[in-house]
């Protein structure tokens, strides 16, 4: 699992485990050994008890830093091989969070494809910019929750007076300030491949300038179904 694909919520509770020092050391020694580590070995490195650092490791595979794997001694099997031993490993490379939710690794992953892409197929990078983000928005979308794909992106989708929906967060807010030509297309196009894979109408995205939200926001749209595409 990568950095991007680890929820938001769950970023939150990672980085909150951290914060006990204990944790965090083993943490640290497990993602630098690069190899399955066991409690003993985890243990004696850190001078810890085995109590303490089975304690410690365990809560980290249940906040999703770590992964546990069974592996009798000495690669053995069958009878009298021993006891599988406890390992564990690192589930990220690294993991952050910030309130309210951003998603800059998102962005700097757009932008470096799309001048990959640009550069390979001879087109204009602000293209292949929007392409990838449509893309990446096709990823994201959730068959039939639109509002919902939206709200697991970061941009807080709530109703408005119109039957729409105002984005009250943008999860690209800094870059955006200092380069709004670049990130709202991409944002735009990556809110319509959303759409598209939601099964909502992609019309319904439109723009939104003004302070304290992000720059599109959600119509409300009756597809020739008599559906509300903005569901």
């Amino acid at each position: 699992m990568g950095a991007t694909d680890f929820p938001w919520i769950r970023k939150i509770a990672a980085v909150a485990s951290l914060g006990e020092e204990n944790r965090r050391a083993l943490y640290q020694y497990v993602l630098a050994s690069g190899e399955a580590v066991g409690r003993d070995q985890a243990a004696t490195a850190l001078g810890l008890s085995r109590s303490t650092a089975s304690f410690h490791l365990d809560r980290l595979v249940d906040d999703g830093l770590l992964r546990a794997e069974f592996k009798r001694p000495g690669g053995k099997t069958g009878p009298g091989s021993g006891r599988p031993a406890k390992l564990y490993r690192p589930t990220l490379d690294e993991v952050g969070a910030s309130v309210p939710q951003r998603s800059y690794d998102l962005a700097g992953h757009l932008m470096a494809s799309a001048i990959a892409h640009s550069a390979a197929e001879g087109v204009p990078v602000s293209h292949a910019l929007l392409d990838v983000a449509d893309a990446s928005g096709r990823e994201a979308g959730r068959s039939g929750d639109f509002i919902g794909a939206l709200a697991d992106c970061g941009y807080q989708p709530t109703p408005d007076d119109a039957g729409g929906y105002r984005l009250l967060n943008c999860p690209f807010h800094r870059l955006s300030r200092d380069h709004s030509e670049v990130v709202c297309p991409m944002s735009g196009a990556f809110l319509r491949g959303v759409a598209v894979t939601s099964g909502a109408d992609p019309s319904t995205v439109v723009g939104d300038t003004g302070p304290g939200h992000c720059c599109a926001r959600i119509t409300r749209h009756i597809d020739d179904s008599g559906h509300d595409a903005a569901r």
